[in-house]
């Protein structure tokens, strides 16, 4: 398959490529394009036929859930079979934007596009191409990050090209991704309502709205093997770089000290070594091969570097990664939950 690949400007947007874009997706093809988040891998939600070339494309398993994509709120209502108080105002506060809803779907959604499941995530992405692609398209676009599985999601075109050249029809590029960590995912058919991927919209912030809502258990620790998934990235091992990763968590200097020590042996067993450190630390650390995530005064920064610092390893052929660990709160909670299980819960406590 050739694939097409065009870059666009946010500020001067080229209808005429959406529009191109759009009729593939109305045609059954697939879509790499960006959002807020990070780059996805588009079909049309509707058409089970072209939901199945995503996987296909992505080596995803199927009983992992998508993501649908609107641009408009009223779009949602052919798509649910009914909107709970709750959702409603989260909707309202945080669309468009970083969020994903679940809501029980009705029969217009096939099965493969939820994994089987009587629900669906829905979101309306913030960003301004996304937005128009999708109007172009005419159609819910069905979503999961533009990454072959399992790996680190891709927040620059050139990381959609790198996985999925050859294998999509068109990949549209649009700059950086702003927030570099997929949205936050509430699970809308319970009450309270319960976050099941944590993302930009943090917990503090939805209490604002639900004082009750709170994470679910299974998020932070390893997932069992017989678990259904309700929201993407719940079951498999994800956001993996091709060198194995490691996470040192506890008293920082303690974290310097064990993870230099580490890095020494792994040196001496003829390892290349990286480490993922911050602006604060890196430079204790002597040996390795060092990137700072950015400071720890601002984890915005740190999550929206985190992926693209995941793949930067590969790129220099680094056998190990060994990552410092961060506060969970605030968006730390989201990037500890990428950094677990891209470490498949490999975690050292000192």
């Amino acid at each position: 398959m050739n694939t097409k690949v065009e870059l666009l400007d946010e500020k001067n947007i080229d209808e005429k490529i959406l529009k191109q874009a759009g009729y593939v997706i109305r045609e059954g093809g697939l879509v790499a394009f960006p959002t807020e988040t990070v780059y996805g891998l588009g079909a049309n939600a509707l058409d089970a036929n072209a939901v199945k070339k995503i996987f296909g494309a992505k080596g995803r398993p199927q009983d992992n859930p998508l993501i649908v994509h609107i641009s408009d709120i009223k779009e949602i209502y052919k798509l649910v079979k009914f909107i709970p108080e709750a959702a409603e105002k989260f909707m309202n506060e945080f669309w468009p934007g970083p969020m994903t809803i679940i809501l029980p779907k009705t029969d217009l959604i096939p099965d493969v596009t939820s994994a089987g499941l009587s629900s669906i995530g829905i979101r309306m992405p913030s960003n301004i191409i996304a937005n128009h692609f999708i109007k172009a398209a005419g159609v819910p676009i069905a979503a999961p990050s533009a990454n072959i599985s399992g790996r680190p999601s891709p927040t620059d075109v050139e990381r959609c090209i790198e996985d999925l050249n050859g294998k999509v029809d068109w990949i549209i590029g649009g700059g950086m991704s702003e927030f570099g960590v997929e949205s936050t995912v509430i699970d809308c058919t319970v009450e309270p309502s319960c976050v099941l991927r944590p993302g930009r919209i943090t917990l503090e912030m939805l209490r604002k709205i639900e004082p009750n809502i709170y994470i679910d258990p299974a998020v932070m620790r390893k997932p069992s093997r017989d678990l259904k998934p309700k929201a993407p990235g719940m079951k498999y091992r994800h956001y993996a770089p091709k060198a194995k990763v490691k996470i040192v968590q506890g008293d920082l200097k303690k974290t310097i000290a064990k993870i230099s020590e580490m890095v020494q042996n792994y040196i001496d067993e003829g390892k290349k070594v990286g480490i993922m450190a911050t602006d604060e630390t890196k430079e204790h650390y002597k040996k390795g091969f060092v990137i700072s995530l950015g400071s720890r005064k601002n984890m915005v920064e740190i999550s929206k570097n985190l992926f693209e610092t995941l793949r930067s390893f590969d790129d220099e052929n680094i056998d190990i990664v060994i990552s410092e660990a961060f506060e969970e709160q605030g968006i730390g909670i989201a990037v500890m939950n990428r950094l677990q299980k891209s470490a498949a819960f490999d975690i050292t406590e000192v």
